[in-house]
């Protein structure tokens, strides 16, 4: 693999990331499932999902709270391990979200609910590259009710 093969690895694995940020932050979340294998697995402390379909009725779920508002920040995109084929990546995430009334234009600002980090596998697929597994690691979170 060269550089420039490289380069655009990395571009399209971040591209997948930003991506999945818009989707779940702009109505779209059920769209999610679609960066992910048709195997891939989305993982917290608190839930697995396994498979496109568990993924896509998880993040369904998301979409249909009209109540909650959020925003994905995430920066410092890093990957490594990267093969032809296959890699590994590491983006640092604020999460800001607030539930309130539905159809609003902003919401209070106590600051983000979490900060942590995405650990990504990412696979070329015959449809292209595509999320195998990502991981939500948690670093930092504000314990409220206001969330």
């Amino acid at each position: 693999m060269n550089e420039l093969q490289r380069v655009e690895i990395e571009a399209t694995c971040s591209r997948l990331v930003t991506a999945y940020c818009h989707y779940v932050d702009h109505g779209e979340a059920s769209r999610v499932a679609d960066l992910f294998t048709e195997d891939g697995i989305w993982a917290s402390a608190e839930n697995t999902m396994r498979g496109r379909a568990a993924i896509r009725e998880g993040f369904q779920a998301r979409q249909d709270n009209k109540a909650r508002m959020s925003r994905h920040v995430c920066n410092n995109f890093h990957l490594h391990a990267v093969t032809e084929s296959t890699a590994k990546g590491t983006v640092y995430l604020t999460l800001y979200r607030h539930d309130g009334a539905q159809d609003r234009q902003t919401s209070p600002l106590p600051g983000p609910l979490l900060v942590g980090e995405y650990q990504d596998e990412f696979v070329l697929t015959d449809d292209g590259w595509r999320i195998s597994e990502r991981t939500v690691k948690v670093d930092f979170v504000r314990r409220s009710k206001d969330n």
